[in-house]
């Protein structure tokens, strides 16, 4: 098992959860943030950080938004690949229009 990043990440991008995260599982693009599901330990540290509640565990990812857990898996197999490396500090919130953050 692993968690999810999901939709609301999109054009939204905090990296509150990064900071917590024992394994160093977040990769970026310019769009989003993505968990790496073989590294992920499965801790519930990242979700409860996410100012949007974007992320999920991958047996709970709301149907509307499963593809979601395919997205994080080749995204992040995609950054390594290109040789980025895992996100390990926090940065500047990106919050684009299509931002909805939870008050």
């Amino acid at each position: 098992m692993a968690y999810v990043v999901c939709e609301p990440c999109h054009d939204c991008k905090y990296t509150d959860c990064v900071v917590v995260c024992p394994m160093d599982c977040f990769y970026e693009d310019d769009r989003m943030l993505y968990i790496d599901p073989n590294s992920c330990i499965n801790c519930d540290a990242c979700a409860p950080e996410c100012p949007v509640a974007a992320i999920h565990q991958d047996s709970e990812v709301p149907i509307a938004w499963a593809d979601f857990i395919a997205l994080n898996a080749d995204r992040t197999a995609a950054l390594i690949a290109g040789g980025q490396g895992p996100l390990r500090e926090k940065k500047d919130a990106k919050e684009g229009p299509g931002c909805r953050k939870r008050d």
